[in-house]
């Protein structure tokens, strides 16, 4: 098995009634994660050494894949064994189609291993494939190892401790005292009890939940996921697509390099007080997080290839001062439309599930796409997936065609970063 950076694929076929899938990684010692952060998945999606982490579904004309990417010569070397796991969510495995694990050269998109897993029934996950260390060098092996218990179960076989909903505990009735025995004559005194240490500190259980938004489901409540408060994190993860399908391909362009693309994670904004503004590295507008807007950039990432991608981030302890936002990206070098690329978007609150959803769908050469719209109706804060393409007219820019598509009504003039 290479040592170079891989990308493995679980891939299976969609259609009415499929269950959606997801990939997931463990990195083991002697059988057994050390902590809860050897487990990568939706929710956790990279590994502190950098080694693994999960990069997001791609929906091709019904063909869904869920990758992660794994780079054997930066696990760590006391990791004896990389397991490779998938889960099913709203159904097992037997109404999943054409399921399969792939691992490829990440550089140059050839096959290493593939395993078709067929057979599958009542299980709700299953252990795909693993990689394995051997006499210095790794190797990897097909599992198909399933679960009926789904992802939890899975997980907490390997040692992860996950997050289940609280239950009342039954109410105890006290039992009558017994009576008291004689007192004797005289009590010897007590021996002396080494102090009792404090108790080690408990990490937060690995919580499994989610919200995945569709075209069928596109909008979900903050307010009743109870994430309507702190830091709510937005990011966009994305990859080039190793041939380039659609517009790209007319064209003749070539295949671009993470080096050479550019995208930019904007957001416009407008206040309760009437305000309105952008949000984006242009001009360094970067906002702020404790005064108005109550929005910042964290920064400009030019590559894409990092794990945390780019980020804005939303300050709900504010949210009244909200009216509404529409977060949207613009590709600003290195690639002629969203259809040469895969993106993942993830909204992050502090408390409540994580939200996500991929873009895959561009059929027109656009250069901004309209991610989400935050809304608050007064009683209620509500998450709009839009994934809505959109191609300039000659001479406009990326953000004044949004601000044009949602009637934003303000005025621009050029910047630069």
């Amino acid at each position: 098995m290479p040592t170079t950076a891989l990308r493995v694929e679980l891939g299976w076929r969609s259609g009415p009634g499929v269950p959606d899938a997801d990939a997931s990684a463990l990195l083991l010692v002697g059988g057994k994660v050390r902590s809860d952060a050897d487990f990568v998945f939706y929710n956790q999606p990279a590994h502190s050494s950098g080694a693994v982490r999960h990069e997001g579904k791609r929906d091709a004309g019904g063909q869904v894949t869920d990758s992660i990417h794994v780079d054997l010569a930066r696990v760590e070397p006391a990791i004896e064994t990389v397991i490779l796991a998938a889960s099913s969510d709203g159904g097992s495995f037997g109404r999943v189609p054409g399921l399969y694990i792939e691992v490829k050269d990440a550089a140059q998109g050839t096959v290493v291993a593939r395993f078709d897993s067929t057979g599958a029934d009542v299980e709700t996950a299953f252990v795909l494939g693993e990689f394995y260390r051997r006499q210095g060098a790794w190797k990897f092996r097909a599992v198909g190892q399933g679960y009926s218990s789904g992802l939890e179960g899975l997980a907490t076989d390997y040692g992860i401790t996950v997050d289940e909903p609280q239950q009342a505990a039954p109410t105890a009735v006290p039992a009558a005292p017994p009576a008291a025995p004689p007192a004797p004559t005289m009590a010897p005194p007590p021996p002396a009890m080494p102090p009792v240490p404090p108790p080690a500190p408990q990490t937060a259980p690995v919580s499994l939940s989610k919200v995945t938004l569709t075209k069928a489901a596109p909008s979900v409540s903050l307010t009743k996921q109870g994430g309507t408060s702190g830091a709510m994190r937005v990011n966009l993860n994305w990859q080039v697509r190793k041939q380039f399908s659609g517009w790209a391909s007319k064209l003749g362009r070539p295949v671009a390099m993470h080096n050479d693309l550019d995208l930019d994670l904007c957001a416009l904004y407008e206040l309760t007080d009437g305000s309105k503004g952008v949000i984006q590295s242009l001009g360094n507008a970067y906002g702020a997080l404790h005064q108005p807007p109550y929005i910042h950039l964290d920064g400009d990432d030019r590559t894409g290839a990092v794990a945390s991608g780019e980020n804005l981030t939303v300050n709900l302890d504010h949210q009244r001062d909200f009216r509404r936002i529409l977060v949207f990206v613009t590709i600003y070098q290195g690639a002629r439309s969203f259809a040469d690329l895969h993106a993942t978007v993830t909204l992050t609150p502090q408390h409540g599930a994580p939200i996500d959803f991929s873009l895959d769908e561009c059929t027109v050469p656009s250069t901004v796409c309209a991610l989400a719209l935050i809304t608050n109706t007064g009683n209620d804060l509500i998450v709009q997936r839009e994934a809505r393409y959109l191609v300039p007219e000659r001479g406009v820019s990326p953000q004044r065609t949004v601000d044009y598509a949602y009637g934003w009504g303000m005025n621009w003039t050029p910047g630069r970063k």
